[in-house]
């Protein structure tokens, strides 16, 4: 379509547009040559809508698809962290985390080896009295426990710098990349579906960045990029601007950096 609503009525209302970026201490340029659409439903609302239908990322799903102990499965359902090696992430481990989660274990152990700490117990128990001697090992072991527990409460300190050794099991990346294939997903759907269930109209602009839209029947508009960026200088913007139409009423409107969206790729909400 090139301005004509489809929807319309012969003599409905027009809508003038100007579209306009105005980059950092410079003039503002004309949007030229730049495809405008006319939805009948914002477009933040549809990639909303997309976003839920299509089912972003289940953060418990996903934990329990990871390749871990049942332990920091656990740990991670009940905290509400997914970077394992974030500063501050010392402050959220407590002894009792440290001795039930073997890769915290672990990770404490290395951060803590080399006679780098003073004082810190040392396990005397060995693995082949795990089956020769299972009593002693057991005893030993327990006695280790014990013993190291109560040097980490005394020594919180201890604690810092073990997140460095969680490299191999931090499921941040992971995380993330499930996450940005999502949003792909949507900003890939988003476009389609606003012009094949929503646009009323769409146009492109002259030389001087103006369009419009004509033969509209009365009711609420979004004017839309459709997530595409215009750009001036260092200045990128999108626009989902509302406007209501009354019958048979000819309207103008500015498109600028006043009512567009900011110059970032769009997200789900």
């Amino acid at each position: 379509m090139d301005g004509t609503c489809a929807l319309g009525q012969s003599g409905g209302a027009t809508l003038e547009f100007t579209a306009r970026v105005m980059p950092t201490a410079a003039k503002a340029e004309p949007v030229r040559d730049f495809t405008f659409y006319l939805l009948s439903k914002s477009y933040d609302q549809i990639i909303k809508e997309i976003d839920e239908r299509d089912g972003p990322p289940s953060r418990d799903k996903f934990i329990d698809d990871l390749k871990m102990s049942a332990e920091l499965h656990e740990w991670l359902h009940n905290h509400d962290v997914m970077d394992l090696m974030l500063p501050g992430f010392d402050k959220l481990v407590t002894a009792d985390d440290i001795l039930k989660v073997p890769e915290f274990m672990l990770a404490y152990q290395r951060s803590n080896s080399g006679g780098v700490t003073n004082g810190i117990p040392k396990p005397k128990y060995k693995d082949a009295d795990k089956k020769d001697n299972p009593e002693r090992y057991e005893k030993q072991k327990q006695e280790y426990m014990t013993a190291l527990h109560k040097f980490i409460e005394a020594h919180p300190e201890s604690i810092s710098g073990m997140e460095f050794e969680l490299e191999g099991v931090n499921p941040a990346r992971k995380w993330a990349e499930a996450q940005s294939s999502h949003r792909r997903r949507v900003q890939q759907m988003a476009p389609a579906e606003a012009q094949t269930k929503f646009l009323v109209a769409k146009t492109d602009t002259d030389l001087d960045g103006k369009g419009h839209f004509s033969g509209l029947a009365p009711g609420t508009y979004w004017i839309s990029s459709l997530g595409a960026w215009a750009a001036a200088g260092d200045t990128r913007l999108q626009w989902d601007v509302p406007i209501t139409i009354d019958a048979a009423q000819s309207q103008r409107i500015e498109l600028t950096n006043l009512n567009a969206e900011d110059n970032l790729p769009k997200k789900p909400h």
